[in-house]
């Protein structure tokens, strides 16, 4: 399967937005970038759509915005837990950080995933 993968400015971009916190980590996912924490993803890129994890309040409103839609990877297979914010959003954090740090929240409050 071929997936498409994300630009140098879309890595630049994503990298900007996550918080400097010593508990997340950035690991390649299918050839595109994730942000982890505890082991749990909450942010990534997929090629250049950047997305995040949301509890079902705040995807209900993200997903209220011009431009976002539910992640969907692979046609037919929604990962309906994450939402890709705007492209008209690259280049502006002040947009998109509120939404990471919600996104980082969720995920924070998950089990800690247990390494095998």
């Amino acid at each position: 399967m071929n997936f498409p993968h994300p630009s140098d400015q879309a890595k630049e971009f994503f990298q900007s937005v996550l918080p400097l916190d010593s508990q997340i980590t950035v690991r390649p996912m299918f050839g595109n970038v994730a942000g982890f924490v505890n082991g749990k993803m909450f942010s990534g890129l997929f090629g250049d759509d950047l997305f995040v994890k949301l509890d079902e309040k705040n995807r209900t409103e993200l997903l209220k915005i011009s431009g976002t839609s539910i992640f969907e990877p692979m046609k037919g297979r929604k990962m309906k837990d994450y939402v890709v914010v705007p492209k008209s959003w690259f280049g502006k954090p002040e947009k998109v950080k509120p939404w990471i740090i919600k996104s980082l929240a969720v995920a924070e409050k998950l089990s800690k995933k247990s390494k095998k």
